[in-house]
């Protein structure tokens, strides 16, 4: 059965990237070695892998992908230290819960939480 990998990296400038692969190994080879000349990684070198994740269906993978890119620096490194506390708190609506950063959060009630 193949396998797919969401992975991240984390650049020289600190920054994150996000990407997917069926083979993890080369792919970290070809980030490494600049081979996409002007990627996004290309002038970023080097590089570290700091979170992966195996998916058996393409689709859940890129699904899981996009998801990621759409999130906050917090809410990714929430993730790659496996913090599921933080990451579900980062994961509320601001305007129904309050801002999860701020020393008051809001005293609303009821409503749902969107899975993580």
């Amino acid at each position: 059965m193949k396998r797919y990998y969401v992975y991240i990296l984390k650049c020289s400038d600190n920054s994150y990237y996000t990407g997917i692969t069926s083979n993890l190994e080369q792919r970290l080879r070809q980030h490494e070695s600049g081979y996409y000349e002007g990627s996004y990684t290309s002038s970023r070198r080097p590089v570290t892998l700091v979170y992966y994740e195996c998916f058996h269906n393409v689709r859940s993978a890129i699904a899981f992908e996009k998801q990621i890119k759409g999130w906050s620096r917090k809410k990714k490194e929430a993730l790659m230290r496996s913090d599921w506390d933080t990451l579900k708190l980062l994961s509320r609506n601001y305007t129904q819960y309050g801002d999860p950063s701020s020393d008051h959060p809001s005293s609303g009630s009821g409503g749902r939480e969107r899975p993580v």
